[in-house]
């Protein structure tokens, strides 16, 4: 509910009032479709399964929703990964080695979210070909497994050599999302430093902007690393375990959904239009009910 909250005021913004929007919005957006169809296509196959409806995936729809699946995946991190770099050089001075960058940032949206879709529908297409419709209830050996799929039986070299095209995909987007929000922090924080010399003291206990700024970016990337690490360690647990354990794999849907959920709530605290509507329910509250 909060992600389409969310979808629905930026649409409001671009379509009925485009002087507020900015052009970090559009990363807000499309990181927002993305919690909505991970959150969705996590639901699918867990839903079907707990109502006891058996055989709901052939083949053909066990490769489509898993592809799709691991598709969302990949976008999740790539698009996080964008948001905190545009952050993390919105907020660099004018005179650092990233200043330069800052006037081509909106043209690079695009092109960026492009790429993103391309390198990971490329490499999940090798997903296409090993997955199957599940038709024993007990599967054993190495390989993913749902209520309704399942892959086939992988070589060695086969195996290693796709987790370790996607282990390389992660860590490299992974790091480099730490990186740029650990700089964009310290940025915030030397700001913070010099400025607070000249707060009076009224204003110094008070929380400053920059402060806010940074425990929203600490805490939004530390949800994120936290949460996507623990569904990757279950994940590739699972795969390589001899034998299936279902309650390892509600719980790795679990902290797979868990980001996608509460990242909205992030996005929330610093909306125009979310703090002027809370404001509004507020008073007809004080109003009606006082």
């Amino acid at each position: 509910m909060a992600n389409s909250l969310l979808f629905i005021i930026y649409t409001y913004t671009f379509l009925i009032e485009p002087h507020l929007k900015k052009p970090i919005d559009w990363i807000f957006m499309h990181l927002t479709v993305v919690n909505i169809s991970t959150i969705l296509i996590r639901s699918i196959p867990e839903l079907m399964s707990s109502f006891g409806i058996k055989d709901f995936f052939d083949d053909i729809g066990c490769q489509a929703f898993l592809y799709i699946s691991r598709v969302i995946r990949g976008l999740s991190i790539c698009t996080t990964f964008l948001l905190s770099v545009f952050q993390a050089i919105t907020v660099s001075p004018s005179h650092s080695k990233w200043a330069w960058m800052k006037p081509k940032l909106s043209k690079w949206i695009f092109p960026s979210l492009l790429f993103f879709w391309v390198i990971n529908m490329v490499i999940y297409t090798h997903i296409i070909g090993t997955v199957k419709a599940k038709l024993n209830f007990t599967v054993v050996g190495q390989g993913y497994v749902n209520a309704h799929c399942q892959t086939r039986k992988l070589g060695e070299y086969e195996s290693r050599s796709f987790i370790s095209i996607i282990l390389i995909h992660d860590v490299v987007f992974l790091a480099l999302m730490i990186w740029s929000s650990l700089h964009m922090v310290w940025i915030l924080y030397r700001h913070h430093r010099r400025a607070q010399h000249i707060h009076t003291s009224s204003l110094s206990s008070k929380t400053s902007p920059e402060n806010k700024a940074t425990h929203t970016i600490l805490l939004m990337v530390f949800c994120f690393v936290f949460f996507y690490l623990s569904n990757n360690c279950l994940t590739l647990y699972g795969f390589y375990a001899s034998e299936k354990n279902l309650r390892l794999q509600g719980i790795g849907g679990i902290l797979s959904s868990c980001y996608p959920t509460f990242c909205p709530f992030f996005l929330m605290k610093h909306n125009k239009i979310i703090l002027k509507l809370t404001s509004i329910l507020s008073n007809m509250r004080m109003t009606f009910c006082p």
